[in-house]
C-alpha cells in the first residue's frame, strides 16, 4: 500500500467548521448510534467534511475527533487508511476518478487516463493551472458491465470513449457539470444490453394439447356428463354393445370431439390471456390519464427523479408532463395509469416519484438533499 500523508502545512487551513446545514446533519447522524458507540460515525462525518471542502484537512480531522470524543491519532488513522478520503487539495470543480481495474482496462480506460493527462495534468492528484480539475486512477468502482467509466463526486459516467470524456471534462471546467446526466453515455438503460433487451422479448406461446389426448378427454367428459340413472336397477346389465343400444357410441362422436379439439387449440391459454391483459397499455383517452400541459419555455429536468432516464423523460414529454409539480400532484389512479403505460410494474411507487417531485418542486436540489440526505441522480 502506498504511504498516505496529510498535505503540507502551506495548504492546511487554520480552522474547520461544518456549515449550518451540515452541522445539523452531523448531529442527527451521531444520534443514530447507541450510547457509547458514537465513534462509529467517524467515516460519515469525514466524508461530509470532504464533500463540503473538497478534501480532508488536518483541521477537519481534529474537529471530527472533538465531536466524537476521539484521540486525533485515531481519526487520522481512518483518514489515511481509506483511499476514498482525499488528503490533498483537489480540483474545485471536478476530481475525476478513472477506474483502472481489469474490465475497464480491457475496454479502454488507458485512453481515458491519456485524456486526463492531456487536459488536466500529466501526474495524478496534481491540479491544472487554474486549480479547478484533478484526477487519479482508482480500483473497481462497481459498474464493470458498463466499462470503461469514471466517477466524479458521487456520480458515475459509464460507457465512455476518450472523446466523450473530453466533452465531460470541458463541461465541468465551464462550471456546468450538473447539466450532464450520470450513468451510461450511450443508448443503454442502466446495465441493460446496448440497443435494448435481447432475451425474453416474446410472449410465451399457449400450450397445445395433442389431438389424440383431446379426443380421449372429450369422450371422457361426454360420459361424465351423461345423466345418472335413478337407481342401480335401471342400469343396463349387458356389456355387449351390439345387443345393448345404451352402450353404443354414435358414429359422429369422434368427429364432434375432433371439432372441439380444434376449437380448444385455437383458444389462448388462461396464462397467455392474463399476460396480454397485464402488458396492454392503458388507453390515452382513459379518464385516469394525468392532465398534460403545453411545453413551457424552461421545462424541469425530470431526469433528476430517480428512475427517470432520457427515454422515459421523452415519453413523459409526449404525454404533456414537463414539470415536477405535475408529477407531485399525481393521485393513485394517475400513478397507476402512468405505471401501466410505461409497463413499470409498480416502480413509480417503489421509487416514490411523487415524494421526489414534491421536494424538487419545493426547493430544487437543496430541498431534495434535505429530504433524502443525498443529491438527486
Amino acid at each position: 500500500m502506498s504511504v498516505r500523508r496529510l498535505a503540507e502545512d502551506q495548504f492546511q487551513p487554520v480552522a474547520f467548521s461544518f456549515s449550518e446545514e451540515n452541522a445539523a446533519w452531523a448531529d442527527k447522524t451521531i444520534q443514530k448510534y447507541p450510547a457509547g458507540r458514537q465513534q462509529s460515525a467517524v467515516i460519515p462525518l469525514l466524508m461530509r467534511a470532504q464533500e463540503q471542502d473538497g478534501w480532508v484537512t488536518r483541521a477537519a480531522i481534529e474537529k471530527v475527533a472533538d465531536m466524537l470524543d476521539m484521540a486525533y491519532i485515531r481519526v487520522l488513522e481512518v483518514a489515511t487508511f481509506y483511499t476514498q478520503f482525499q488528503l490533498n487539495p483537489v480540483g474545485t470543480r471536478a476530481h475525476i476518478q478513472v477506474c483502472g481495474t481489469t474490465p475497464c482496462m480491457l475496454r479502454g480506460s488507458e485512453g481515458l487516463m491519456s485524456v486526463c493527462k492531456s487536459k488536466i495534468h500529466q501526474h495524478p492528484f496534481a491540479r491544472n493551472a487554474e486549480g479547478t480539475l484533478s484526477w487519479e486512477e482508482v480500483e473497481c468502482l462497481g459498474a464493470c458491465v458498463n466499462a470503461p467509466m469514471v466517477m466524479i463526486g458521487k456520480d458515475t459516467y459509464e460507457d465512455l470513449t476518450p472523446e466523450r470524456l473530453e466533452q465531460i471534462i470541458d463541461t465541468f471546467e465551464a462550471g456546468n457539470g450538473a447539466s450532464i446526466t450520470p450513468g451510461p453515455q450511450i443508448d443503454r438503460h442502466f446495465s441493460s444490453p446496448e440497443g435494448g433487451p435481447t432475451t425474453l422479448t416474446e410472449e410465451p406461446k399457449a400450450k397445445k394439447t395433442s389431438a389424440k389426448k383431446a379426443v380421449a378427454e372429450a369422450a371422457t367428459a361426454s360420459v361424465d356428463a351423461a345423466p345418472v340413472p335413478p337407481s342401480e336397477a335401471a342400469r343396463p346389465k349387458s356389456t355387449d354393445a351390439e345387443t345393448n343400444a345404451a352402450l353404443k357410441t354414435p358414429a359422429t362422436a369422434p368427429k364432434a370431439a375432433a371439432k372441439n379439439v380444434k376449437a380448444v387449440e385455437e383458444q389462448p391459454s388462461p396464462a397467455t390471456a392474463a399476460l396480454a391483459t397485464a402488458t396492454a397499455k392503458p388507453s390515452l383517452t382513459d379518464k385516469n390519464r394525468p392532465s398534460g400541459i403545453e411545453k413551457p419555455a424552461a421545462p424541469d429536468d425530470l431526469k433528476l427523479i430517480s428512475g427517470v432516464g432520457p427515454k422515459i423523460e421523452g415519453t413523459l414529454h409526449d404525454l404533456g408532463i414537463f414539470t415536477f409539480a405535475q408529477v407531485a400532484s399525481w393521485k393513485k389512479a394517475e400513478r397507476e395509469w402512468v405505471d401501466g403505460y410505461l409497463n413499470f410494474k409498480g416502480r413509480i411507487d417503489r421509487d416514490d416519484w411523487v415524494k421526489q417531485a414534491k421536494a424538487l418542486a419545493k426547493g430544487g436540489e437543496a430541498e431534495y438533499i434535505k429530504v433524502f440526505g443525498k443529491k438527486p441522480r
